[in-house]
């Protein structure tokens, strides 16, 4: 399933046109990422360049920025042709568009650094609801329209927003204002640990890239050890996902990254078998068929409680999940204002997602855990 989350220098530098001769390029190395394949960063002599490739769905688009230490940007001599921003570094001043960018800027320490947000309610974590209480991150309206009067006014260093189809008039008008626009694209990566590997995305822009390594592995070494201790069981509980919308029941395809995460969990997703880029859209009789007698019903939709799904539509009663109760979601853990936490903090910790799919599937092996973003419906 796919939940699209509503939400995605200097003045002077990238207008700058007076004919630069180039930085003569002496070294190049370009570091590789384990899991995260849309973007990359190369490290030349004096600056890096931060490359991102596809950063929505079936879009064939690269970008590149030179990203320069502010202490040496007076020395160099870019060719701003050759980028699509030069972005002077670390950050001090940025805006970011999606919730899933929250949890970087906090595992990394530079939360402050935030000053405005498309739909500051919709952000759970109590640490940056503080700064928002306090006045120190500005409400910028809805994502798909930006109040640009307010952003333009807090000059921040560098929005980091999120494209859908590479159409945003707002990201034009703040280009245009010569304040750089990166598409963050980590919602398009394919694996959970894809995702999460982004928060090396915003190491490099403060700076941080051994911080955001150490906080990764620490995510990935605890992902693995959670899959590796799903392994020594036998029994595989049957699994059933998605629920209805009018008349289509949407579902993660076998190849989705919720799919893996369940198949991580060592749990039996009926629908494991199946291929595609984005959800599978079935018949209600076709499920039914299938999944009747799913052990396990995870994520039926937006659906909070089990009176919720009967009065949607009474044939859901009809799965044995229902009728045993064992249905399960994560829209119940929400933070002050509303905000769902999973939709924040799910992509930049696949560790905390695998092992409350594993407490649901086998809670046999891990006892004292508690989850922390699924809840059994009541």
């Amino acid at each position: 399933m796919k939940h699209l989350l509503i939400g995605f220098v200097l003045i002077g530098f990238v207008s700058c046109k007076q004919s630069p001769k180039p930085v003569e390029i002496k070294e190049q190395t370009t570091k590789i990422f384990t899991h995260a394949q849309g973007f990359s960063i190369t490290n030349v002599e004096k600056y890096s360049i931060l490359t991102i490739k596809n950063p929505w769905p079936k879009s064939e688009t690269t970008y590149k920025y030179a990203l320069v230490d502010k202490t040496i940007l007076h020395e160099l001599t870019l060719n701003v042709d050759e980028f699509d921003g030069i972005i002077p570094i670390p950050i001090e001043k940025m805006v970011v568009t999606s919730t899933t960018h929250i949890p970087a800027l906090e595992l990394l320490g530079v939360e402050h650094t935030l000053v405005g947000f498309p739909g500051t309610d919709y952000i759970s974590s109590p640490k940056t609801r503080q700064l928002i209480d306090k006045g120190h991150v500005r409400e910028l309206g809805k994502n798909e329209g930006i109040n640009t009067e307010v952003l333009l006014e807090l000059q921040p260093e560098l929005v980091v927003g999120f494209g859908i189809d590479g159409n945003n008039r707002a990201f034009d008008l703040i280009k245009k204002s010569d304040i750089p626009v990166i598409y963050n694209g980590d919602w398009v990566e394919t694996s959970p640990l894809a995702k999460a590997e982004w928060i090396k995305f915003f190491g490099a822009l403060y700076k941080k890239e051994a911080l955001a390594d150490s906080i990764f592995n620490t995510i990935e070494t605890n992902y693995r050890d959670a899959k590796n201790l799903a392994l020594k069981v036998t029994h595989r509980p049957t699994v059933l996902s998605g629920a209805l919308e009018k008349d289509i029941w949407y579902l993660p395809s076998g190849t989705s990254p919720e799919a893996q995460l369940l198949n991580d969990a060592n749990a039996d997703y009926l629908w494991k078998d199946t291929a595609s880029a984005g959800s599978l859209a079935l018949n209600f009789e076709s499920v039914f068929t299938k999944a009747k007698n799913a052990e396990l019903w995870i994520s039926p939709s937006y659906h909070n409680s089990l009176e919720s799904l009967a009065k949607n539509n009474a044939h859901y009663t009809q799965f044995d999940a229902y009728k045993n109760k064992t249905v399960f979601s994560f829209v119940n853990t929400k933070g002050a204002k509303g905000g769902v936490t999973y939709f924040e903090e799910g992509f930049a910790r696949p560790d905390l997602v695998l092992k409350d799919l594993i407490k649901i599937c086998h809670p046999e092996l891990l006892e004292d855990y508690q989850p922390y973003f699924f809840k059994v419906l009541e």
